[in-house]
């Protein structure tokens, strides 16, 4: 069967794209042919910086044959249903179609459609044009005349014509060759804004410029790899990775690996060649970290450190560069090391600033006596500084400094359920964010926290808040590490509580795959700290406290007096609020979010030209909604640590809000579930449990509680002494959190329900009695809810 190898050569294309778009060249140019009636026994994508290749195994030479009937009316339809159905079917007379009969519609029209396979070669021609010019690159150009602003006319091309080719960079040639294995190949010669598809290609832009010939995807391999171009992706990674460490470990030196810079730099090379460069001893006294990131953002280059271990690094960096030099790299090596020693001067820089008094700390007293800091003390005046700018943290939450005291005020509360020093707290609270208006986070956000942490350690505060600054950042992601010790988990509880809580009040949800805010992330972070760390809160209550915090920032921060009602501002919003509000806030809440008491009345005010009026949602609105998503979010935690499905539902009511005891209900029930008691549990439970739910959806009356005076049977005595006796053992062993006792406790019902069942008959005549029954079975409902909703266990 013929193979067909499409090679798409361009300039340069972003080291980021390449992969997800040899993935949807795959895709696109597969799910084409497919649809088009071709099959194919397997397909690959390769790419380089200067082209996206597709390899197509097996696949076949013509689509198969097509035949289709399609139903019309009845002969003796109108005239115009009939003519519709011949147009519809491409026939020219009705005489072309066949007339079925059906005994029970009577004689109809059918068309039987046939439709002939196609050459493999023509629907190649016919998809591949489209698929080139509606390439989904996040982001493309148009070059040469095309480019010209519209309605220009240049050579002949006016800019009100067809829409030119767009693509990521200027595309400049196709292969596209088409045929079987070790026979004589075709080309299939599209054709897209004046590039037709050929059997040409080129190597290296400096190494191999000239034109290779290819007939096939093996010989295109080889030809390629003679003109200095790796095609695999995979392999030049390797090459990268295995020569760096090799000529690290020839120094004396550690590679420092970086799977993130590893997939950018093998997409900038198409013939890897890697060189070591050095800069001065004296940049090492700057922190690894931004050593590391200054190398890695401005010049693709690895670092190094010394084989003896340790934290520190090396004066050597590992570049890979695209040409075998002909001076072994001398040139390449010295240009990138004057460039890395530049980049670290301003390292230095930034880092010997952040640690010196700024020029106007006359400006930042008030800011200070707010947050109680000492402006001898570098980070201190900085987060000033933060605070006295007004920098804004989002246009309908406030700034950053406002967001610091809500952080402030929140720690404190989760300080008592946390158990860490509540002074302590208070300091890593007000010092989280200051690195925020340091030099070194300002050029490498990447940073922050972690530069807040060293600067807090060269200023003398203690191990623990200067680890809490850093930490209050983390858990980053799933696989991220926890904060180290208590006043660090209080701080990032408090800061990703306060995101969570602020953009759900003003409605700023995720939605969707969209998530600009990565409140997904700040919520799994908070399942994470809450179940690793073994932390016990109520969640609706800390939902309520900062929403409270919310409101009272907003009445103490932008409360001030106006001369007049209306003052004199240009209008552009009119708000109602319970105190005049200041025209230089950023936000602003409506009368239905503030708390009644005082007259309500009119403020025109002009908002920085813009309608930024922030309305919060009712709290209790925001609580459960919110609860909602940590339940989505712990559910998906506990799935990845290998919970079952049914058994989370089972567990999770809307309102468990006690996260840590919800995870050690779900990991008791598993463990039980899984047990003859368990069995025993499930089956005596279920079966009550639906039928009471079969005739409450009837409508049948259910008594408020058990009448022993109506118990006339053995079976059903038993049964209700089984039930008293099994609740309150369950009701203490739950009290104890000793879940698995509660649950053995009522796994005793099993025979006593059985027997019930036997001898018994629920549906009574007498209404009386059918009721008292109906509410013993609510009685076992009632019982096993303490511990679960086993009707939603399977099995």
């Amino acid at each position: 069967m013929p193979d067909l190898l499409l090679e798409l050569r361009s300039e340069e294309i972003p080291a980021r794209m390449q992969r997800k778009a040899a993935g949807d060249l795959k895709k696109l140019v597969t799910d084409a042919l497919v649809e088009a009636g071709l099959t194919y026994e397997g397909a690959r994508e390769y790419w380089t910086p200067r082209r996206l290749t597709l390899d197509i195994r097996g696949l076949t030479a013509r689509s198969a044959d097509q035949r289709e009937e399609r139903k019309g009316p009845r002969t003796d339809a109108p005239e115009g249903a009939i003519a519709g159905f011949l147009r519809g079917a491409g026939l020219s007379s009705i005489s072309e179609a066949q007339v079925v009969n059906d005994p029970k519609k009577g004689d109809f029209y059918v068309a039987v459609i046939s439709k002939p396979g196609r050459p493999a070669e023509e629907i190649i021609a016919e998809v591949m044009p489209g698929i080139i010019r509606n390439f989904p690159w996040p982001k493309s150009m148009r070059w040469g005349a095309a480019s010209m602003p519209k309605g220009a006319r240049f050579a002949g091309i006016d800019g009100k014509g067809p829409e030119s080719l767009r693509w990521v960079r200027p595309l400049q040639s196709i292969v596209c060759v088409f045929g079987p294995e070790h026979d004589e190949t075709q080309v299939i010669p599209f054709e897209i804004d004046g590039l037709t598809a050929g059997n040409i290609t080129y190597g290296h832009r400096f190494h191999a410029p000239d034109a290779v010939t290819v007939r096939r995807f093996d010989d295109y391999v080889t030809s390629l790899e003679k003109a200095k171009v790796m095609l695999d992706a995979d392999r030049r990674k390797d090459v990268i990775l295995h020569d760096a460490r090799d000529l690290a470990f020839a120094n004396g030196l550690d590679l420092v690996e970086d799977e993130g810079l590893l997939e950018e730099v093998s997409g900038l090379v198409e013939w890897p060649h890697v060189l070591m460069g050095e800069f001065e001893q004296d940049y090492l006294e700057i922190p690894s970290e931004i050593i590391r990131l200054t190398i890695k953002t401005n010049q693709k280059c690895f670092v190094t450190r010394p084989q003896a271990g340790g934290e520190g690094l090396s004066n050597r960096f590992i570049l890979i560069s695209n040409i075998e030099a002909k001076d072994g790299g001398k040139e390449i090596m010295h240009g990138n090391g004057k460039v890395v020693r530049a980049r670290l001067s301003d390292a230095k820089h930034f880092w010997t600033r952040d640690q010196g008094d700024m020029p106007d700390l006359d400006t930042l007293e008030e800011s200070a006596k707010k947050f109680d800091l000492d402006l001898k003390k570098p980070l201190d005046q900085r987060m000033a500084k933060l605070d006295a700018l007004n920098v804004t943290f989002h246009a309908k939450l406030g700034t950053q400094g406002e967001r610091v005291a809500r952080i402030r005020a929140l720690a404190q509360e989760l300080a008592k359920v946390t158990g860490a020093d509540p002074a302590l707290v208070d300091r890593a609270a007000v010092l989280a964010k200051a690195d925020l208006r340091t030099e070194a986070v300002g050029e490498f956000p990447e940073l922050q926290g972690l530069m807040g942490r060293k600067y807090a350690l060269l200023q003398g505060e203690d191990s623990k808040v200067a680890a809490a600054i850093e930490d209050h950042w983390k858990p980053n992601g799933p696989s991220d590490r926890l904060p180290e010790d208590k006043v660090g988990l209080t701080i990032a509880l408090a800061d990703k509580l306060d995101t969570l809580v602020g953009f759900w009040a003003i409605d700023e949800k995720p939605t969707g795959s969209k998530d600009p805010y990565a409140l997904r992330r700040a919520a799994l972070g908070v399942v994470r700290v809450l179940l690793e760390r073994n932390v016990r809160t109520s969640l609706i209550n800390l939902i309520e406290t900062i929403h409270l915090i919310y409101l009272e920032r907003f009445e103490a921060l932008h409360a001030l007096k106006f001369k007049s009602e209306t003052g004199s501002y240009r209008t552009k919003a009119s708000l109602m609020l319970k105190e005049p509000a200041s025209v230089d806030a950023f936000w602003y809440i409506d009368k239905e979010a503030l708390t009644p008491g005082k007259d309500l009345f009119k403020v025109e005010v002009d908002i920085f030209n813009e309608e930024k009026v922030a309305r919060f949602l009712p709290v209790e609105e925001v609580s459960y909604s919110l609860l909602s998503f940590f339940h989505d979010r712990l559910k998906v935690y506990l799935r990845d640590q290998g919970a079952r499905h049914d058994l989370i539902d089972a567990v999770l009511t809307p309102d468990s809000d006690d996260l840590l005891m919800a995870a050690r209900r779900v990991e008791a029930l598993t463990a039980f579930i899984t047990s003859e008691d368990g069995r025993n549990l499930l089956a005596g439970t279920k079966r009550a449990v639906q039928l009471l739910a079969a005739e409450e959806k009837k409508g049948t009356v259910v008594a408020d509680g058990v009448s022993e005076e109506l118990l006339r049977l053995d079976a059903e005595k038993a049964l209700w002494a089984a039930i008293v006796v099994a609740s309150k053992e369950a009701a203490e062993a739950v009290a104890k959190e000793d879940f698995r006792s509660a649950m053995e406790a009522l796994s005793k019902l099993r025979a006593p329900v059985d027997k019930f069942f036997e001898d018994v008959l629920v549906n009574d005549e007498d209404a009386a009695i059918r009721a008292n029954r109906l509410a013993l079975l609510k009685a076992i409902r009632e019982a096993t809810a303490t511990v679960a909703d086993f009707s939603k266990i399977s099995g």
